[in-house]
């Protein structure tokens, strides 16, 4: 049996080899590829769900307090209906679903849909500043009521996805 010594963390390793590092680099590899696949389309899936839920009355009024309270889309209702604006907002929702989950055909097309997403979820996370979201029983800040604040709250993850598939298919395009 072969002996290694780990540098980086100082302890001694039994029967590493080559073969065995070969194999736990491609065994790396292939959870990696797994894992990008599972977030790519786990974000396509979460946007087309959210998106075709907004075509519904009760999406349109669970959103009314959001977008009403927000600085950046509030002036919409301006001209728009509740139930308009939730419409409108479901096909471009479905559309940036649609257009990350082209990768396999197009970098670009999903490069545009994950900078699409990335904007839409910064939009929302800004909610978590002009809607009333603070758990007042709990001393505010930074106790955040279930809705909206937890609600929103997975958002950051979600942003982290969708940028990491807008630096994934941009690079991608550039090479092609």
């Amino acid at each position: 049996m072969q002996n290694s010594y780990s540098s980086s963390t100082g302890t001694k390793l039994l029967g590493a080899t080559n073969s065995d590092s070969r194999t736990g680099m491609e065994t790396g590899l292939r959870v990696q590829a797994v894992g990008s696949l599972l977030l790519r389309y786990g974000l396509v899936l979460v946007i087309g769900w959210i998106g075709l839920m907004k075509f519904t009355e009760y999406e349109a009024k669970g959103i009314q307090p959001l977008v009403a309270h927000s600085p950046l889309i509030s002036w919409m209702y301006g001209f728009l209906t509740v139930r308009a604006f939730s419409n409108a907002l479901g096909v471009v929702e479905v559309a940036i679903a649609i257009l990350i989950g082209l990768r396999h055909w197009s970098a670009k097309a999903s490069a545009l849909g994950s900078a699409g997403a990335v904007l839409m979820f910064l939009t929302t996370l800004s909610f978590l500043f002009s809607t009333p979201g603070w758990e007042p029983s709990l001393g505010g800040f930074p106790s955040l009521s279930a809705l909206p604040g937890q609600f929103l709250l997975k958002d950051v993850v979600l942003l982290g996805a969708a940028i990491w598939s807008l630096g994934e298919a941009w690079t991608s395009s550039v090479r092609t």
